[in-house]
């Protein structure tokens, strides 16, 4: 099964995109420049706003997930792993993370991918107060 979900975020001035194991979107509007993570503000959805069907099948066994941003004619993708333990009901953010660890705003574990592994063109565009589309696709078997 396939299940894709679409839908738009903002940039922000103090968007860094620095972390080196998290990639974080947002609902929250602003953010001081110490949320390294946080790659985007103002996001329409929370995990807990996410399709039950997507939700459901990210906490497949063997569940491929990505999560991919488009701004300004630039893309970044990043693939991880479903796992049966997310909870996915956060209401504000959605977590990326390279590692293990599980809590309610993890949307993906065993990412390929965190936010300093954004280009830096798009790194900058990500700092102007545009819209950000993010599509999360998740396939299981």
């Amino acid at each position: 099964m396939r299940f894709v979900e679409r839908f738009r975020a903002w940039g922000h001035p103090n968007i860094r995109a620095r972390h080196r194991t998290t990639l974080m979107v947002t609902r929250d509007p602003e953010l001081t420049p110490r949320g390294d993570c946080i790659v985007a503000v103002g996001a329409e959805k929370g995990l807990a706003d996410l399709n039950l069907g997507l939700r459901e099948a990210a906490r497949s066994r063997g569940a491929r997930i990505t999560l991919t941003l488009e701004a300004g004619g630039y893309t970044f993708t990043v693939s991880g792993r479903g796992d049966p333990r997310l909870t996915l009901t956060h209401p504000r953010d959605m977590v990326v993370r390279k590692s293990r660890y599980i809590c309610p705003r993890t949307l993906m574990i065993e990412a390929d991918k965190a936010a300093c592994d954004i280009p830096e063109e798009l790194r900058r565009t990500l700092q102007e107060e545009i819209p950000i589309w993010i599509t999360i696709i998740v396939e299981t078997l």
